[in-house]
């Protein structure tokens, strides 16, 4: 059974790490799982062995492994697709959250509301308990009883290593037997956990994510089960009654939150149109040079920053990169020529079970690797010399560690200087031929002299068998076919169109032609067999030189992070160099002066309209209107994106932005059904609200679109007015674009609301002789005066013009029964000036970095023009109050 260890980081730990780079909270506690095992029955009836080696894989050849959760289903088939991978493996559906759920309290809709002037600051309602606040529990310690005992718990933990894209990333399911709860996590990691433990292995087969979401339907109490928009992927013989566990999500610490469907509503990684194509937010940022820097950048996007020295220091590296050229160029030269390094790492340290020539062949490979790497470190050290940003100095510190030199001097004691890392097949395979230095094996010498003359009886004899035939004939060589001969029939006129019958398996592909013949097969086979014997050889002195090294070799560790981060932020660079983006700050407002759409900008040929944001605590609560396809959408997106790219220590796209820490991202925004949970649009709809509304807090931004359109209009109104008025409780950003008009009554309601809308212009069709909609897509302050947008969309459509005709008719007609919308009183507006110009004073007292004297006459100028408005708001018509 594995039994997690948990410790915590010490307090006294440096600002910057090294190993790292960044500025971790010293308070955040850190979980080192230490894995030990017990024999356990796997769910096939076999006995996992406990001695596997740490790393190995299972008989699956994966390194999926379990005391007993992630969902076993014998005889099922392998877990199929989920949003966040190539749909074959549960951990390929990375979610990167720091899932707290948030404290803060809500206020209910008054029996008298209309005449209620309400603030983000109003007492709750007691029937709405059923929101409360909690704060999930982090970790457990276990026991080595397998019974549940009185005197300490037992914990059951799963976990499941990311394949393909999502590789490096780690599954984890755990339940504490004495406690009904399971915690399902995801998160980025590099793979060095599975280098430190003993794993218990299981076939990923029996990671089976259909049956696992059952498991969470028929488990979860009702409360919970919002977790399902959650994992929509992830227990070995623990029985437990339905709907009586307590199953919740949690992520990465000091990460914001992302969900799933958030993920796939902004295309933060795959295009919802066409998976292949790069229009994402991935697509806009990655200009990375190795796999690592990649892969970093892919789980930084899912799982933003939200400490703010650590995104600061990130964006001082991308300012100092493209404010010094020749840093940026240097870096990227050197960068761009590492390999994998995390990968070569995982593999040199698996001990293989077995000596076959595959083996062999793989270590020697991963020892040229190793030197190739290592010799870059001196390159790189030279690229950063001159660097000045702390976070760069902290990874150049971290290459003057003298075990770099170390290595590569016990490498080179064994290994020829000359071998290298080469582009082709076969140079490396010479190169793995001749990778040990002469005179340390006499045997070894001996069998790369017959290798040698083996080859070059294959290139004579193809030579001779030109001649023979007056062809232009060449040697090639592939890995699966080893030795064969090509010939390219430009001007060449075959004698009957046919090649001697000497040469055998002959494919063409255009003018070009492949074959072999039986002394070449043959010639083939004696080369394989030197190579075994050479392979061979060579592997048992490599494995000798790594059992030397492998008490130095963590130092490259820290080496595969500083490669991969510092490929990630010259990516960033990059990207800044192929448009006009901007430094963000981070204040407590939201505020983008003229800001466009990052992906838009990548597609369309022209610049996107740009547009300009502000949100505080004061007006937190924006309601967009506007006609069907005037950019609501696109805008609602647009400030995800940018929020996103702000939090990871990018730039962004606009000319000024200001940024307050989201702690959880969350959108509701598509409106398709969902036939794998057998939901309607509108059912959807509510699963995705209702997860929002448990989890959201008032560090959260929150962009809904167009909520209700699942059903009829009294009822859509209904619903997002009352989910309007919850989230307005909260601090939370929240931007909610509507066609429901009823809603921006809300601001005479409520303080923090605000009113915007896309405008649009009228024009004359000459042609057809009808006034035509000209969309501007530019944001503009209060609710939008377009009418009956709908039927002037469906009039340009196909729609037959009687069944228009009727259609307006009969809107006419319902427009007439509409109750009389409420107007502002100017004691209300009253109350409106005074309270933004309240929230305006506390923003300046807390953020102002003015000296005295320009302070003072900035609140001077701030009084005089309250008083220029506020006459303005006793000319309000409306009813007065009594």
């Amino acid at each position: 059974m594995l039994r997690p260890e948990i410790s915590s980081a010490s307090p006294s730990a440096p600002a910057v790490s090294p190993s790292s780079g960044e500025t971790r909270s010293p308070q955040g506690p850190r979980y080192n799982f230490r894995l030990q095992e017990t024999p356990q029955s796997h769910p096939s009836g076999q006995v996992a062995s406990a001695s596997t080696p740490p790393g190995t894989s299972g008989a699956a050849g994966d390194r999926s492994s379990s005391s007993s959760l992630p969902c076993p289903a014998p005889g099922s088939r392998p877990a199929q697709g989920s949003y966040f991978g190539n749909k074959r493996a549960y951990a390929e559906n990375t979610v990167a959250s720091n899932f707290t759920f948030g404290a803060s309290s809500s206020s209910a809709r008054d029996t008298n509301y209309p005449q209620t002037l309400k603030t983000p600051l109003s007492t709750g309602n007691p029937q709405r308990s059923s929101y409360k606040s909690w704060t999930p529990q982090m970790g457990y310690s276990a026991s080595s009883s397998s019974a549940i005992s009185a005197h300490c718990p037992s914990v059951i933990v799963a976990v499941v290593e990311g394949r393909g894209l999502a590789r490096g990333e780690i599954g984890m399911a755990s339940i504490d037997l004495k406690n009904p709860q399971i915690i399902l996590s995801q998160f980025a990691d590099n793979t060095t956990y599975a280098k430190n433990v003993n794993f218990t292995t299981i076939q990923r087969k029996y990671f089976n994510e259909t049956k696992g979401l059952e498991y969470i339907e028929q488990l979860c109490i009702a409360e919970f089960s919002t977790v399902l928009m959650e994992v929509q992927s992830f227990i070995q013989n623990s029985v437990y009654a339905p709907k009586s566990l307590k199953i919740c999500f949690q992520g990465s610490e000091q990460t914001a939150m992302i969900d799933s469907s958030s993920a796939q509503n902004l295309e933060l990684l795959i295009n919802n149109q066409d998976c292949r194509n790069n229009h994402t937010l991935f697509g806009v940022l990655n200009y990375t040079k190795t796999p690592g820097g990649s892969r970093r950048l892919r789980s930084n996007i899912l799982e933003p920053l939200v400490d703010v020295e650590t995104i600061n220091m990130r964006l001082d590296c991308v300012q100092e990169l493209l404010q010094d050229e020749e840093l940026f160029f240097g870096l990227q030269s050197v960068i761009s020529r590492f390999l994998d390094t995390e990968q070569l790492l995982s593999v040199l340290v698996q001990i293989p079970k077995q000596d076959t020539v595959n083996a062999a062949e793989s270590k020697i490979t991963n020892l040229i690797y190793l030197k190739h790497t290592l010799e870059l470190v001196d390159p790189l050290k030279i690229a950063m010399k001159n660097c000045n940003t702390p976070l760069l100095r902290a990874y150049y510190g971290s290459l003057e560690d003298k075990r770099f030199g170390i290595i590569l001097e016990k490498i080179k004691t064994v290994i020829n200087d000359d071998a290298r890392y080469m582009k082709g097949c076969l140079n490396m395979r010479t190169q793995k031929c001749y990778a040990v230095r002469s005179n340390i094996n006499e045997f070894l010498d001996i069998a790369r002299r017959t290798y040698t003359e083996i080859v070059d009886d294959i290139a004579g004899m193809i030579s001779q068998l030109g001649e023979k035939y007056s062809l232009p004939l060449r040697t090639s060589f592939s890995s699966a076919r080893g030795f064969f001969i090509q010939m390219t029939t430009d001007c060449l006129a075959l004698p009957n169109d046919q090649l001697p019958s000497e040469f055998i398996k002959i494919s063409k592909v255009k003018n070009s032609y492949s074959f072999t013949s039986a002394d070449l097969i043959k010639m083939n086979e004696r080369c394989q067999e030197s190579l075994r014997e050479i392979y061979h050889m060579t592997y048992m002195i490599v494995c000798k030189l790594l059992s030397e090294i492998y008490e130095h070799i963590h130092c490259l560790y820290k080496l595969s992070d500083t490669v991969s981060m510092l490929d990630m932020l010259l990516s960033f660079a990059h990207a800044c160099t192929l448009s006009d983006y901007v430094r963000p700050e981070f204040t407590d407002t939201l505020a983008i002066k003229q800001g466009w759409h990052p992906i838009l900008e990548k597609i369309s040929a022209e610049k996107p309209i740009a547009n300009n944001t502000y949100i505080t605590e004061g007006s937190n609560f924006l309601i967009i209107t506007g006609p069907n396809m005037s950019g609501k959408s696109t805008y609602l997106k647009q400030i995800a994106l940018c929020q996103i790219m702000a939090q990871i220590g990018s730039y962004v796209p606009a000319e000024y932005s200001s940024f307050r820490i989201a702690k959880q991202i969350f959108t509701r925004l598509s409106t398709d059904d969902d036939i794998e949970t057998n939901s309607s649009t509108f059912m959807k709809e509510m699963k995705e609200i209702a997860y929002i509304l448990h989890n959201a807090n008032d560090k959260s931004l929150i962009l809904i679109d167009e909520l209700g359109r699942g059903t009829n209009t009294e009822e859509g109104i209904g619903i997002c007015y009352a989910v309007c008025e919850y989230l307005l409780s909260l601090k939370a950003f929240t931007l909610f674009a509507t066609h429901f008009l009823e809603l921006c009554h809300l601001d005479a309601l409520y303080l923090n609301v605000e009113n915007m809308h896309f405008e649009v212009q009228h024009v004359k069709n000459t042609s057809r002789n009808k006034e035509a909609i000209l969309y501007t897509y530019k944001l503009s302050k209060g609710l939008t005066e377009e009418k009956n947008y709908g039927l002037k969309a469906a009039e340009v459509s196909s729609l037959p013009p009687s069944i228009v005709l009727d259609a307006k008719e009969i809107t006419t007609q319902i427009t007439r029964q509409i109750l009389q919308n409420q107007r502002s009183t100017p004691e209300m507006e009253r109350q409106r000036a005074v309270y933004h110009l309240a929230t305006r004073l506390v923003q300046t007292a807390r953020n102002s970095q003015l000296d005295p004297d320009s302070l003072r006459i900035y609140l001077s100028n701030l009084k005089k023009k309250y008083k220029e408005d506020f006459p303005k708001t006793e000319q309000v018509p409306g009813k007065t109050e009594e």
